[in-house]
């Protein structure tokens, strides 16, 4: 069952997937449309998932789910990758690849492996101020609060 994300509890499970481009208005409007057939029909052993989906700087794609209503299977966590790994392949993006990062460079999102986010660390290119993407978030609270953070308040500052 497809819901506005904003209206997902807190508590919601969120799973973040990053395009190593930007998406284009038209892409996004097809992404959009594919995102809410695939929710409306995403069930888990025949029970409707009560999800919705944000598209933040035409970059990420995030995925809630309220879990008190219904909570994923391991069979609909596959189909929601598979659903991604067949966005990847028609629109010719990479969003499953965790070993890159995104962050802010201005009003710009970069995006960059992370051996070379290390090197840029180690040459402080990149200071412990700067806006990243912890996609390690886990629930739509911590999206909402500590999703975009100076690196010095994620996973990230182990490089600095």
């Amino acid at each position: 069952m497809l819901v506005d994300f904003e209206s997902l509890p807190d508590e919601a499970r969120v799973w973040i997937y990053q395009c190593n481009r930007t998406i284009t208005d038209n892409e996004l409007s097809e992404i959009k449309a594919k995102t809410e057939a695939f929710l409306t029909q995403w069930t888990a052993h025949g029970a409707e998932l009560k999800a919705g989906f944000t598209m933040p700087y035409n970059r990420f794609i995030v995925i809630g789910l309220d879990q008190a209503a219904n909570a994923a299977s391991g069979c609909s966590i596959d189909a929601s990758v598979h659903f991604i790994q067949a966005l990847e392949k028609e629109y010719q993006i990479d969003l499953l690849d965790k070993m890159n990062v995104s962050y802010k460079q201005g009003e710009y999102i970069a995006y960059k492996p992370l051996a070379d986010f290390r090197k840029m660390a180690k040459q402080k290119a990149v200071s412990k101020n700067m806006v990243v993407f912890n996609n390690l978030v886990a629930t739509k609270a911590e999206f909402l609060e500590h999703w975009e953070v100076p690196a010095s308040e994620s996973w990230h500052a182990r490089f600095m």
